[in-house]
């Protein structure tokens, strides 16, 4: 996939992720994809990535994601991206997050994530969420 491509591709991820629909979010990875968040489990296949994707949305019912950057290499992409929201989903803190992490993707023969590695700054985040000089 070449550049002009992956980035179209990240901003329409992008968009999907602001959309409230986990459905959008896992239509971006292969049949068989896979997302890890921080080296947990995996979540493998759209069923389980839709249900990681509604979490956060669910959590943050007024969520945006931005796009900070795309790096790219062959079938090889490193999104950079900015979440913020305010926790006022069920049990939600009422606090605002703003957090920036990245995922490594690899892209499949059929032109969608095989496998995402997500990466944000956990102990910030549950700073955030929890009032601890978060805001």
């Amino acid at each position: 996939m070449n550049r002009e491509t992956l980035l179209d591709f990240a901003s329409r991820y992008t968009a999907a992720w602001c959309s409230q629909d986990p459905a959008q979010v896992a239509s971006f990875y292969s049949i068989t994809g896979s997302l890890t968040i921080n080296g947990g489990q995996p979540y493998e296949g759209r069923a389980a990535i839709a249900e990681a994707a509604r979490g956060f949305m669910q959590d943050f019912p007024d969520l945006s994601v931005r796009m900070d950057k795309l790096s790219t290499s062959d079938r090889q992409a490193v999104y950079h991206w900015t979440l913020v929201g305010t926790n006022t989903g069920p049990g939600g803190t009422g606090r605002t997050v703003r957090i920036s992490g990245y995922e490594e993707w690899t892209i499949g023969s059929d032109g969608l994530i095989q496998r995402s590695l997500g990466h944000y700054d956990g102990a910030d985040y549950e700073r955030q969420l929890k009032g601890r000089g978060g805001d």
